[in-house]
């Protein structure tokens, strides 16, 4: 193969794993905005050195490990908030008393479904330390901040088992609507903490259409999305979600989202 059909072709595989390397970004530093600016940094740090992709690791773990190297090398930095009084510097303040790079681990293991042992590559540390972050980041979720959850859902079943796991974590699910107008309504009656909204509904209206419209209604709450295909919300192209979960989710990948939701309030209204 020659080089230029081999860059060709690393280049394709990194624009596969994009959308997913800002989805990670965004659940840790909590907004689109700062999340996206850490992967073209990633990106441009490949561009000026692709020495980083030639190391024998698959593609994904690379640029994955290239963005771990940039946020470390930054103090990983969620985005400055000047207000010390508004929710995302309230969450940066208690998110300054979490276990460091607790939520690094999580977050790869449990909604990017890296192994532990690709855990471990990526942040540079043994497997029985990367092992021993997710036991701690799990303990301590426990412990985080609770509240009252709506969830929007056409799916019975699923929306039974997403209300059963977020019971267990400690929170009050205020109901359950399967579609924008009855998501409307039970936010009027009961304003939720956080919400947890699929983007396709059974009247084919749209969960991202229900919450702009409590937005506009009762101000701006963290927002988990749920959908089958991610890479659509992952663009970076357009306001996007910060916290987005792929269907088949895992218990593990719900908890993990709604615990980093609730220590952000910064999710942005979108237009899609």
């Amino acid at each position: 193969m020659s080089e230029r059909q081999e860059t060709g072709g690393i280049s394709e595989e990194i624009g596969t794993e994009l959308p997913f390397l800002r989805r990670y970004a965004r659940a840790l530093t909590g907004s689109q905005e700062s999340g996206d600016r850490y992967a073209v940094a990633t990106l441009e740090a490949i561009l000026q050195d692709p020495a980083q992709l030639a190391d024998g690791l698959p593609v994904k773990l690379a640029l994955f490990k290239t963005f771990n190297s940039i946020w470390k090398s930054s103090g990983a930095q969620i985005a400055d908030q000047s207000d010390a009084s508004s929710p995302e510097a309230r969450a940066q303040q208690h998110l300054a008393n979490l276990t460091e790079n607790t939520r690094e681990a999580l977050l790869l293991h449990s909604i990017e479904r890296f192994p532990v042992d690709q855990v471990a590559a990526i942040m540079d540390i043994s497997a029985s330390e990367a092992a021993e972050l997710l036991e701690i980041a799990r303990r301590e979720m426990k412990q985080s901040i609770q509240g009252r959850v709506m969830i929007i859902e056409d799916e019975a079943i699923i929306a039974m088992d997403i209300s059963a796991i977020v019971e267990q974590m400690g929170h009050e699910v205020t109901g359950i609507a399967r579609t924008r107008d009855a998501a409307i309504d039970l936010a009027r009656k009961q304003p939720p903490d956080l919400i947890l909204a699929d983007i396709q509904l059974a009247d084919k209206s749209s969960g991202i259409d229900a919450v702009n419209h409590i937005f506009t209604e009762l101000g701006v709450v963290p927002v988990v999305f749920i959908t089958a295909f991610p890479e659509r919300l992952l663009t970076g192209e357009r306001p996007e979600p910060a916290f987005l979960i792929t269907k088949p989710y895992t218990e593990d990948q719900v908890q993990s989202a709604v615990s980093q939701a609730m220590f952000f309030a910064s999710t942005e209204t979108m237009e899609i």
